[in-house]
């Protein structure tokens, strides 16, 4: 009786849905705004980080809210006939675990390429360098944008277009950083602004100290993947010491055995 209930109750949610009597699309479209609350700052950037520009965060986000929703109807099914708080309220965590699920993978892929991606917007500064000793920093990140990493192509047309506008405060540069938070972006942007704001006579001495600063960044990158490049041979050293050792330990503790029963 128990396993018919929750099969029946499984089949009329189907036939709701199938029927279009229970919509979650639509669900989800008119409470976008309560649901936006629960999205991640950073959620943008790591889809298209790992997807592309052609990528849809806001789709891929109703789609984690849709997920969420059918584990914790179906926890509900599995214990319709023991509804109580504890049932509920694990239902609901299940839920918002897989909900979490899909954040926390494109989070583990941005550390798993956090040098190759943090060093990005440095060496982009360092050839938008180049056009600024030419061109002041709005008509040089104009020029630099078709050569930018993809990644970064809307946020600097967004700047841009800030600026055009006629905001020359730092907003835009410090929303750029906000889209992007990669590391030390909020400081390289602010860099820039600073840069945008210098008198021509002094532009040479400050684009030498904004050169300097991004080099900075760079060279500090380029250690730190040494650095965990050289931590992994060695962990890997340390492991093949360890198996070669435990085998050594193996070898002479059969070749005592045998010595024994001879």
């Amino acid at each position: 009786m128990y396993w018919e209930i929750i099969i029946l109750s499984i089949i009329i949610l189907f036939v709701l849905s199938y029927t279009g009597r229970i919509n979650a699309n639509r669900f989800i479209s008119d409470n976008q705004v309560y649901f936006q609350k629960l999205k991640e700052s950073d959620w943008d950037f790591y889809v298209k980080l790992k997807y592309g520009d052609t990528a849809n965060p806001d789709f891929l986000f109703n789609n984690r809210i849709k997920n969420g929703f059918i584990v914790i109807i179906v926890l509900l099914c599995f214990f319709i006939t023991n509804l109580t708080y504890i049932t509920v309220l694990f239902s609901i965590i299940a839920g918002y675990l897989v909900f979490k699920l899909q954040y926390s993978n494109l989070k583990k892929y941005y550390k798993a390429h956090l040098h190759e991606i943090d060093a990005m917007l440095p060496h982009y500064l360092k050839s938008l360098e180049i056009l600024i000793q030419h061109y002041t920093v709005p008509v040089a990140l104009g020029k630099s944008i078709n050569d930018a990493p993809a990644i970064f192509k809307d946020g600097l047309q967004e700047l841009i277009n800030q600026v055009n506008e006629g905001d020359d405060t730092i907003t835009p540069y410090v929303n750029f950083a906000k889209l992007y938070p990669v590391r030390d972006s909020m400081r390289m942007m602010r860099l820039l602004y600073r840069l945008s704001l210098g008198r021509q006579e002094h532009k040479q001495e400050q684009l030498l100290a904004f050169s300097r600063t991004i080099s900075n960044l760079q060279q500090k990158a380029r250690e730190l993947k040494y650095k965990e490049r050289l931590e992994k041979m060695e962990k890997k050293t340390m492991q093949m010491l360890i198996a070669t050792g435990v085998g050594v330990m193996i070898l002479l503790v059969l070749a005592v055995l045998m010595m024994m029963g001879m």
